[in-house]
C-alpha cells in the first residue's frame, strides 16, 4: 500500500470512528451535556448570560471531535434551544483535506440573535456554513467579557474548551442535519 493510500484509509477510518461515537448519544445525554456545557460557558465567560438571553435561540454542541490524517472529519451532536428549552436535535460534520494531523476536542455555541435567523435555520433541509449563513466567530479566551453592545450579527459562533494537538477556530464548511431523536 502506498502513502497516499495509506493517509486516505486512515482518514476514512478516523471519520468511521469519530461519526459512530457522535451517534451513540440519547436525547438525554445531549440535555445532560448541552446543560453543563452552557454552564461553563456561562462561568467562563463574562456576558455570556447576558447575550445567551437576548438570543431568540441557541445551538449548543458539547463536544465537536477533530481527528486528521491529511484528510480530516469532525462531529458532534448538539441541541437547539429556545427560551431555555431543547426543541430539536443536530449533528454537526465537516472534512477538510491539506497537511494535518492529530485529534481535538472542542465545544461551540451558536447563537441565533433574530428571529429570522433562528427560523431560517430551522426550515433548512441542512444547514452549511459559507453556504446557506455565515457565523461571526467571537474569540474567547478564560476570563473574556461579551460585549453584546458591539456584535450586531444576527448569528454568533463561539469555539471554547479546545483541547488536543490540533488548533482550528472555523466553522466554514459546517453542515448542520437535524436529527430524530424522540
Amino acid at each position: 500500500m502506498n502513502r497516499r493510500n495509506l493517509v486516505c484509509t486512515i482518514g476514512v477510518a478516523s471519520a468511521l470512528l469519530i461519526s459512530g461515537m457522535a451517534m451513540a448519544w440519547s436525547a438525554n445525554k445531549i440535555d445532560r451535556e448541552v446543560d453543563n456545557t452552557i454552564e461553563v460557558f456561562r462561568e467562563e465567560v463574562n456576558g455570556a448570560e447576558i447575550f445567551l438571553d437576548q438570543a431568540a435561540g441557541y445551538l449548543v454542541f458539547p463536544r465537536v471531535i477533530k481527528i486528521g490524517v491529511g484528510i480530516g472529519a469532525e462531529t458532534g451532536e448538539g441541541a437547539l434551544r429556545i427560551g431555555g428549552a431543547t426543541v430539536d436535535y443536530y449533528r454537526t460534520s465537516a472534512g477538510s483535506i491539506g497537511l494535518q494531523l492529530g485529534a481535538q476536542a472542542k465545544s461551540i455555541v451558536i447563537a441565533f440573535m433574530t428571529i429570522e435567523s433562528l427560523n431560517k435555520f430551522r426550515n433548512a433541509s441542512g444547514w452549511k456554513v459559507g453556504v446557506d449563513g455565515s457565523i461571526a466567530l467571537i474569540d474567547l479566551g478564560v476570563g473574556k467579557t461579551i460585549d453584546t453592545q458591539n456584535v450586531k450579527d444576527p448569528v454568533i459562533g463561539f469555539i471554547f474548551g479546545s483541547k488536543g494537538l490540533m488548533y482550528n477556530l472555523t466553522l466554514e464548511g459546517s453542515k448542520f442535519t437535524k436529527l430524530d431523536k424522540t
